[in-house]
């Protein structure tokens, strides 16, 4: 397969031309000219082009095409050389459906007469309908098209009478005319495609596409799509990234992505965004993380991933790729139970991490308590002496737990970096494992911990609990929602959520208070270095030892 030709390039250095063996997706930003750009590559390849666009197909007001090969050209022909081609054809679908039944009586017809010349019996060779029928009935199971009376008609999952192509649902009829339109291209030629996934639904889209190829491996097929899904789908195509185009010049900023290690899905959304990205934890509906993060970072696009480790991995592999770091990735992970060197590490890799253990204690933090017991018309001195205090008695009860916890995540991390080591045989990995105890000293580091944990109760270390203390029943069971005058927890954090969506200085507050707690200054940009972004000192100390003191002779 030959190499497809690109657009001239505002970079004089950049590739004119891209190897023509894989798919080729063509992302960019509105406005930012891939569609331009596509335009473009059809006149580099010149009579290897072939155009589908099923917006242009079902319709019949439109200019018809004069490109060689395509299907309004191959109708013209059809009309010429076919006597019984039918000629009220309109719209693009229609003269596709005629052409196939044409195809289909000329092929009989020629089985026929060989037949009868070689006086024996001939055997009967796929069709051109026989193909697309195949494939069709793959997609939509249970649904089958058929010949009949010199119609083709499709029998669907509804039941009833057999129904023309013109009866056909919007998604069924761009999938018919996608398998009918593909069989047609040229041999060798480079399909494009703009908007693939217009009326198709997301549920066949892959299937149909793969379909599609699957039945042209000798073609190019070259997507201008701004559907993440779908893209992500194309997992063994050419990426170019269009960034801009300059008129004056007459040239692009483009960028061929090499996009092994990184998912397309998130370089499309990137370069869509034409904003720095964000990567969390969560799923983007239902966690706090997507609906906290979105608010505190409004200038940023927001992508949850999952799990923490899924963010490390694709900030880490994002900023690895040339030309995007102006893009600004960065990522945001809990705490959890990350020794201070682990959190310096993801700090200089553009990762912040809270200086509290998860996102649910951020909303236990005394700046967003304040803010929102004046917005509740509460009393926030007697509502943070009463926080804390039971906050304190909570970890009391759990902090042994908590060190055991925390033991075994460093046990496990220093296991993993010490039997990563290289060894000569078998035998010293077995000493090397017996010894692993004495190196690693659980219980030692357990001891420590819990003098730790100690300290922390006995001075009402409120701040320093926060982060260390990984219990998601925390943020219900201390009972702040109630002494801010709400329902339930969640009635709470709607309530943070709901005033960060404000332009005031409430938002404002709240938002330098998290960005605090992250490590992020105004920009949020994260802050590389290993200061600690809240300092429990000793003065915050003693107001918090007052105000318990206080609290013993003034109950809530």
């Amino acid at each position: 397969m030959k190499s497809i030709s690109l657009p001239p390039s505002l970079n004089p250095k950049a590739a004119s031309a891209v190897d023509g063996t894989r798919p080729i997706t063509i992302i960019g930003a509105n406005g930012a000219g891939k569609s331009r750009f596509m335009d473009e590559m059809t006149v580099c390849c010149g009579d290897r082009t072939y155009i589908l666009d099923a917006l242009k197909a079902f319709y019949p007001e439109r200019e018809e095409s004069m490109r060689p090969g395509s299907i309004d050209a191959l109708y013209r022909e059809s009309v010429r050389q076919q006597p019984y081609m039918r000629t009220d054809a309109v719209s693009e679908l229609d003269k596709l459906v005629y052409m196939i039944f044409a195809d289909e009586l000329e092929s009989l017809l020629d089985m026929k007469e060989e037949s009868c010349g070689a006086n024996r019996k001939v055997t009967l060779k796929p069709t051109r309908l026989d193909t697309i029928k195949r494939v069709w009935e793959k997609i939509f199971p249970g649904n089958r098209i058929c010949r009949q009376k010199g119609h083709l008609m499709f029998a669907t999952m509804a039941g009833g009478d057999l129904i023309p192509v013109q009866r056909l649902s919007q998604g069924e009829k761009a999938a018919f005319y996608y398998l009918g339109a593909a069989s047609y291209a040229p041999h060798d030629a480079v399909v494009f495609i703009d908007t693939p996934s217009i009326f198709v639904h997301p549920s066949i889209l892959p299937n149909l596409w793969n379909a599609v190829e699957e039945m042209r491996p000798d073609c190019t097929f070259v997507y201008n799509s701004v559907d993440a899904e779908f893209v992500n789908s194309r997992s063994q195509s050419l990426c170019i990234w269009v960034k801009n185009y300059n008129s004056e010049h007459k040239a692009w900023d483009y960028e061929v992505l090499d996009t092994s290690g990184l998912r397309n899905e998130i370089i499309m959304q990137l370069a869509g965004s034409r904003r720095p990205i964000l990567f969390i934890e969560g799923e983007a509906r239902r966690s706090i993380d997507a609906r906290l993060y979105s608010l505190v970072f409004p200038d940023f696009t927001v992508k949850p991933l999952g799990s923490c480790n899924k963010v490390i991995e694709t900030t880490r592999s994002f900023n690895d790729q040339p030309g995007l770091h102006h893009l600004q990735s960065q990522g945001i992970v809990d705490r959890d139970r990350r020794s201070d060197k682990e959190v310096g590490y993801l700090r200089n890799k553009s990762i912040m991490v809270p200086d509290v253990a998860e996102v649910e204690n951020i909303f236990l933090l005394p700046d967003v308590v304040k803010v929102m017991a004046e917005r509740r018309g509460r009393d926030y001195g007697k509502i943070m002496r009463r926080l804390e205090r039971d906050v304190v008695r909570m970890f009391r009860r759990h902090a042994e737990e908590q060190a055991l916890q925390h033991v075994r995540h460093k046990v496990k991390r220093d296991v993993e970096c010490k039997i990563d080591a290289r060894f000569s045989c078998i035998t010293a990995l077995e000493l090397h494992l017996r010894q692993l105890e004495h190196k690693l000293q659980p219980r030692r580091h357990y001891n420590l911990l819990r003098e730790q944990f100690a300290a922390m109760i006995r001075d009402n270390d409120y701040l320093g609990i926060l982060k260390v203390f990984n219990h998601k029943p925390m943020l219900p069971d201390s009972g702040v929602h109630l002494l801010l005058g709400y329902r339930t927890k969640e009635d709470y954090v709607d309530g943070v959520i709901n005033a960060l969506k404000g332009h005031g200085k409430d938002a404002e507050h709240l938002r330098t208070s998290i960005k605090h707690c992250l490590h992020a200054d105004e920009n949020g940009t994260a802050d590389r270095s290993d200061t600690p972004a809240t300092q429990w000192t000793p003065i915050r100390r003693q107001e918090t030892q007052s105000r318990m003191r206080k609290e013993k002779n003034n109950n809530i």
